[in-house]
């Protein structure tokens, strides 16, 4: 914070980045659990159907690991230029930051 009471640009810039990582891999978890849950579910409903115990239940959850990796890359690719923009803003502001510590120590000296 500042002295008048307001947060710097550095701050908001990481609470931005933190903010979207914590974004992103909640989406991620969020769905890779939604995504095996319902093929397992589908799958016990199938084998109930059809009387084949295992069968469909592992193929179903087998099957959704692939499709969650996929899903899970693709989610990260798309969020992934917002986060390196975040990240080059918060590079930024801390070598300004330092450029201007090194000005303040010069005008003293």
């Amino acid at each position: 914070m500042t002295q008048d009471g307001r947060t710097s640009d550095k701050a908001r810039t990481q609470q931005a980045l933190m903010m979207a990582l914590i974004g992103v891999i909640s989406q991620v978890g969020c769905l890779t659990l939604v995504i095996i849950i319902v093929a397992l579910i589908v799958g016990l409903w199938l084998d109930n159907q059809f009387q084949t115990r295992p069968l469909f239940t592992l193929i179903l959850v087998l099957a959704s690991i692939p499709l969650a990796l996929f899903l899970m890359f693709r989610l990260v690719f798309s969020f992934a230029p917002r986060i390196q923009k975040l990240s080059l803003e918060m590079f930024e502001t801390e070598r300004g930051e330092e450029s201007e510590g090194e000005e303040n120590a010069t005008d003293k000296a």
